[in-house]
């Protein structure tokens, strides 16, 4: 690391550009020639929704932000996560467009908002009740869990379906207690719900020490990436929550008339990827229940902003002759396993693509707009669960779904849509201005303490 004021000279890369050992990497890395009139994807006609579109959307979306706080030691920093949850209304939505331009106000009333919004100790700040930041961080994800409740007739709470997803982890893979690091305990065992005890050193333990994130959580540095983590686990198991609590009501029936938009894939990456078959397992019974109630599926879709099939998807649109793109309007593509490992990722594994991560398939669709969208639609039954074959037939939802893409595509924002872009505008936290507010907030507490 260079002192301040100290600035890099060009001697360094010149040592590394003549190095033997960089040129040999070098000369061993594979290359992709991109030749786009060959080995490239299909883009097929989009089907059109012959039945009933769904007359709401729910997008949910998170953000997170962490800031340097003055607690006495050196590095102190707190998170904040918030995730929002925007229900947008179309039947009114629809009725506005007639009268364009729509006027603002009259346009935010066919919004809702919730949010989730917690602060997660980082490093160097510890609580009344925990001696560490780290164990302070595992107790405040914890009790998050356990606080959010939005289900008001039956109150359940967050918790509950979080624990109901852990019942479905495999327990053949014993986690480290994570006292480890602080008392030197070296049990292994499978977390169960609830609050409980290490069996050898009799720490507390909480069912979310199942999520492993703490193991991320860095003690003398930022913790951007266990932050992120809290916040991608509670974007997917709010969808999930949303499922149950409308089961619990008795009123799946009427989930078909609700489109669900989530930002990202529909994945679960790092340590609590195995919440990614758990919401599998669960979201193939509740689709099966809503099948036999209304003969629809239910119409999930993770659209990604950035990324590799991103990037991938604006390259392959390209051709040779200006102005003349291989996707026109209404064209789609499901990507198989083959294409994804041979121009995309980069692998020659004979394990499925994701297998371990994503509840759904990856898709690129242009919008009868021009928008470009990488989205993932989930598995919602066993034959759904495949990257071998491209049949849309596998995929009853996919005119719906094309077919609300269309409609929702955002006119500010490019390759974007608009229940996310709602979603987001509640859940962003502006940088400058947010970093200031919650700076403030954070000494506030801690005064009041």
């Amino acid at each position: 690391m260079p002192y301040e004021g100290e600035f890099a000279t060009y001697r360094s890369i010149r040592r590394i550009v003549e190095n033997p050992k960089v040129q040999a990497l070098l000369n061993r890395c594979r290359f992709l020639e991109i030749d786009r009139t060959q080995a490239s994807t299909t883009p097929y006609a989009a089907p059109v929704a012959a039945a009933q579109l769904p007359e709401l959307v729910l997008a949910i979306d998170g953000s997170y932000q962490e800031v340097d706080v003055k607690n006495g030691f050196p590095g102190a920093k707190v998170g904040y996560v918030t995730v929002a949850s925007v229900l947008l209304d179309l039947h009114r939505i629809t009725e506005l467009d007639e009268y364009r331009p729509i006027n603002p106000i009259e346009f935010r009333t066919t919004e809702h908002a919730e949010t989730i919004d917690a602060a997660m100790p980082g490093t160097n700040i510890t609580t009344i009740h925990e001696t560490t930041a780290r164990a302070a961080f595992r107790k405040q994800l914890y009790d998050v869990f356990y606080d959010v409740i939005l289900d008001e007739v039956h109150h359940t709470r967050l918790l509950t379906t979080y624990e109901e997803l852990l019942a479905h982890k495999p327990q053949t893979n014993p986690q480290s207690c994570p006292y480890k690091e602080s008392n030197d305990c070296n049990i292994e065992f499978v977390v169960g719900p609830g609050i409980s005890a290490c069996p050898g050193c009799g720490g507390q333990i909480y069912s979310t020490d199942a999520l492993r994130i703490h193991e991320r959580f860095n003690d003398l540095g930022s913790n951007g990436e266990a932050f992120g983590l809290v916040m991608q686990v509670w974007e997917r198991v709010l969808l999930v929550h949303y499922l149950r609590c409308f089961e619990k009501q008795n009123i799946l029936d009427k989930v078909t008339k609700l489109a669900f938009f989530v930002d990202g894939p529909l994945a679960v990456f790092g340590p609590p990827a195995w919440l990614s078959a758990a919401i599998s397992i669960e979201l193939k019974r509740i689709n099966t229940k809503v099948q036999q109630m209304t003969n629809k599926d239910l119409v999930i879709v993770g659209v990604e902003k950035t990324g590799n099939f991103v990037e991938h998807f604006s390259q392959i649109d390209q051709t040779e002759e200006p102005g003349v793109t291989r996707y026109g309007p209404r064209t789609y593509t499901l990507l198989v396993d083959a294409y994804i490992k041979s121009r995309i990722t980069c692998s020659d594994s004979d394990r499925r693509y994701g297998k371990d991560t994503y509840f759904g398939r990856k898709m690129f669709y242009k919008s009868a707009s021009g928008a470009m969208i990488v989205a993932t639609i989930p598995f919602l039954n066993d034959a759904q669960d495949t990257l071998a074959t491209d049949d849309p037939a596998l995929y009853p939802q996919l005119p719906a779904i094309f077919t609300l893409l269309d409609k929702l595509a955002s006119s500010r924002h490019l390759n974007a849509v608009t229940p996310l872009v709602a979603a987001h505008s509640y859940a962003a936290i502006p940088l400058n201005l947010g970093t200031r507010v919650l700076r403030s907030l954070a000494l506030a507490l801690m005064g009041e303490r």
